[in-house]
């Protein structure tokens, strides 16, 4: 299997193509990287620490100079709009820190993620309080006193509350135990059936390619393999040099 052993297709939700730079005027981190997420679909970037991951996400989502390459949601090219711009076309993005208002109350934190929208969010509230049932048993608790868990569901949950036409977590498991992790996939994997795509970064690949319709294993800021995550959890040569045999 080679790395263009899964193309993406001309008509992905979110695509960022032969993406090369890195940050400021330093040197690049990204070489020629492409990853894609199409409608409905759960898409995850792996790889060993320092392969480039969470910077080819933040590219997407305009946080870094690309010197070459493009960015494109649902076919317009969004190279040139800030992230605050890109938010408003679309994009939910959640951090892996700084995710949450922790002085706020829950209730609070996702209206705040409602900022750019001007009619009814209530229809939406209920929607994350359905996904996340215990945001609804604490919605008028401070996020900061909320388990890790939990405080990663509100920031997925204010993500939600823009409406976004594709979601991006950096790494939303990241400091948790193996319970909440499985229980944060499993709330993912309902976000995804509702019909919005995901694009996620994640250190703990094998669960990750577990749910993944899609998986991306970078090495050094390129691709390095691309296919189905189950695809990829069958490769011998992925397995043992990023699966731990």
């Amino acid at each position: 299997m080679s790395e263009h052993a899964l193309k993406p297709s001309a008509n992905a939700v979110l695509i960022g193509e032969a993406m090369t730079g890195g940050y400021g005027n330093g040197p690049d981190i990204l070489h020629d990287c492409t990853i894609a997420v199409e409608a409905g679909e759960i898409a995850v970037i792996v790889g060993p620490n320092g392969a480039g991951k969470s910077t080819a996400m933040k590219a997407v989502f305009g946080m870094l100079n690309l010197r070459k390459g493009s960015v494109r949601l649902n076919g317009e090219d969004i190279g040139a709009l800030t992230p605050q711009a890109r938010v408003r076309r679309g994009m939910g993005f959640v951090p892996q820190t700084g995710n949450i208002f922790p002085s706020m109350t829950v209730q609070e934190n996702l209206e705040m993620g409602a900022f750019i929208r001007d009619d009814d969010i209530r229809g939406t509230m209920e929607q994350v309080f359905d996904l996340f049932p215990i945001l609804r048993d604490k919605r008028a608790q401070a996020a900061g006193e909320l388990s890790g868990g939990q405080r990663q569901q509100v920031a997925v949950g204010r993500a939600l509350m823009t409406q976004p036409k594709v979601l991006m977590l950096d790494e939303p498991t990241a400091g948790v135990s193996p319970i909440v992790m499985d229980e944060l996939f499993d709330r993912i994997i309902e976000v995804a059936r509702t019909g919005i795509p995901i694009l996620m970064v994640e250190q703990n690949a094998r669960q990750a390619l577990e749910i993944a319709d899609k998986g991306y294993v970078m090495v050094q800021g390129a691709n390095r393999y691309t296919d189905t995550g189950e695809a990829l959890l069958a490769d011998p040569e992925v397995r043992k040099s990023f699966l731990g045999g």
